[in-house]
């Protein structure tokens, strides 16, 4: 049993453990439990939310713009530090605005130190992941090369509800939604280590499911903390309705599509959304996304071994993503070699078919580019830690 787990995590981790080996699918969870409700915090707060709940709680107005310089641009969570606030204020600061959402539990590093995975226990006791990367570190050969950023992977949900039999998350079914401020600790947790390029929510859960708190993060992240929305990604399996209303906000986040397949008899297995949107629509609402904002879209396509990795595959997506009329210069493929779950039957690819699968989608004129794989020795998957953990 792993220090500080229960008898009963324990049994759960292995549970889901023996689930994902035998590659088994649970059903789609489109309706998050309503359990586990996290206490409001400074991060659910919108702008014009702030003055009134701190004049509310008995303070003058002007500390609401103290807490956001402290919170947001300093990323410093603990108000007993905050030596502007009175000495008496800062334990009734701290417990009506900031009470404590995420708690350290593991901690993984690779890459010499530049990918960090970071398990966190929220307040119900349910487990989440995120994942900075830094790249281009001077000194840290296997951070690569170009400009210093660091890109942070962030979760959405507790486990999902979208039921990918190759995901470890998605074989664990879905806990509950995280508020828009367990998604904001996320960031500025990171944001106290390193300066910030770019926030993905490719972690845990799928973001359009839980779309109201991944909106409402969002823009603390870009009217708060600062960060471009260009830099910012939201990932779906194809939730159509979410992606068309995603168009309508007036953010040019980045959107990431995980297609995973070319036709709907394989996505109907791969990605079991697929049988209530089908490839066709998902591409046609990601290519109107494109259209509205002028963002090119990602397509994400996890690569497994000898079931989506063929070249007439790649052929296939490259018919699907250049049909009735659409071009190629409106996406761009990230073929992603599989982080397989220990002992499931998905498997990655072999390198020559990975580099095949994008040779084919280039001589089409799609520009595709092998996703870098990091932190491959540390649980590396999506909800692996996680479900280890539980």
């Amino acid at each position: 049993m792993t220090e500080g787990i229960s008898a009963s995590e324990q049994a759960r981790a292995d549970e889901l453990d023996a689930h994902v080996r035998a590659g088994r699918a649970l059903p789609l969870v489109f309706d998050a439990p309503r359990r586990g409700k996290p206490p409001r915090h400074w991060a659910d707060l919108a702008p014009d939310e702030r003055r009134p709940a701190v004049t509310a709680a008995g303070l003058p107005g002007f500390r609401a713009s103290q807490f956001d310089e402290h919170y947001y641009r300093q990323a410093s969570t603990d108000p007993l530090t905050w030596t502007d606030l009175p000495a008496g204020l800062r334990a009734d600061v701290a417990a009506t605005f900031f009470p404590p959402l995420l708690r350290e539990v593991q901690v993984q590093t690779a890459d010499e130190g530049t990918t960090v995975k970071t398990l966190w226990r929220l307040h119900d006791g349910n487990l989440v992941e995120s994942v900075l990367m830094e790249y281009g570190v001077p000194d840290k050969p296997t951070s690569g090369t170009g400009r210093r950023r660091a890109t942070l992977c962030i979760s959405s949900q507790a486990g999902c509800g979208m039921a990918c039999p190759f995901c470890a998350t998605g074989q664990g079914g879905l806990q509950r939604n995280l508020s828009a401020a367990e998604i904001v600790e996320q960031v500025v947790a990171a944001g106290a280590r390193v300066r910030l390029s770019n926030v993905v929510f490719m972690g845990m859960g799928e973001p359009m499911a839980n779309y109201s708190a991944i909106m409402a993060a969002v823009r603390r992240m870009v009217d708060d903390i600062g960060l471009s929305a260009r830099g910012i990604t939201v990932s779906t399996v194809g939730l159509v309705p979410r992606i068309e209303k995603l168009a309508t906000e007036g953010l040019p986040v980045t959107l990431a599509v995980s297609l995973h397949a070319p036709d709907d008899e394989l996505r109907d297995s791969l990605v079991p959304i697929n049988t209530r949107f089908k490839v066709g629509q998902v591409v046609e609402a990601a290519y109107r996304y494109f259209e509205t904002t002028g963002r090119r879209v990602s397509i994400e396509y996890a690569l497994i071994r000898d079931v989506n990795d063929q070249s007439w595959r790649a052929d296939a997506l490259a018919d699907v993503l250049t049909g009735s009329g659409r071009g190629a210069g409106w996406v761009h493929v990230n073929p992603i070699p599989l982080n397989p779950t220990p002992g499931s039957k998905w498997t990655a690819s072999r390198r020559r078919d990975e580099l095949a699968f994008v040779r084919h989608l280039n001589a089409r004129g799609i520009a595709a580019t092998i996703r870098d794989t990091r932190g491959q020795e540390i649980d590396g998957a999506c909800g692996q830690l996680a479900a280890q953990q539980r």
